[in-house]
């Protein structure tokens, strides 16, 4: 860590913050513009396109996304990394918290670093640690188009 360059540490990191702020403010747009136009989202078991983003964003539950710093691992020469950052989100409706963390990968493009992927993994009460379990059942199928 020592060895990347601070702007693209703090490049990163702005890109994370615009994400949970676009997610708290419920704007699907900026949420899209952190990712790369092949960028997925994955959780419920399912991958998500962006092209899938507007309709799980709509169902997703409102409320405050806090993220932590990001743990980043950048190959800068190569464009490339990797990372992970925590979660607590608290529904703005009965202040309920689904709480975990995101791994990610990030690519470097024409417009800067943005997401490749990010996938959830929550922490259950029951102790358990999973990213697959269905439990929102608001959340919508991936599409067809992208399945």
């Amino acid at each position: 860590m020592a060895d990347l360059p601070l702007a693209d540490i703090i490049e990163v990191e702005q890109l994370l913050a615009k994400y949970a702020v676009g997610m708290t403010r419920n704007d699907v747009e900026t949420v899209v513009e952190v990712f790369t136009p092949d960028g997925t989202y994955s959780a419920f078991g399912e991958t998500y396109q962006l092209a899938d983003f507007p309709v799980l964003v709509a169902a997703a539950p409102k409320g405050l996304f806090m993220t932590g710093t990001p743990q980043l691992d950048l190959d800068v020469a190569a464009g490339t990394g990797t990372g992970m950052q925590t979660l607590c989100f608290v529904d703005q409706t009965n202040h309920d918290m689904r709480i975990g963390w995101y791994t990610d990968t990030y690519r470097r493009t024409d417009l800067g670093w943005r997401l490749a992927t990010r996938a959830m993994t929550f922490l259950r009460r029951s102790g358990e640690r999973d990213s697959g379990r269905a439990h929102d059942p608001r959340r919508p199928a991936p599409s067809a188009a992208t399945s």
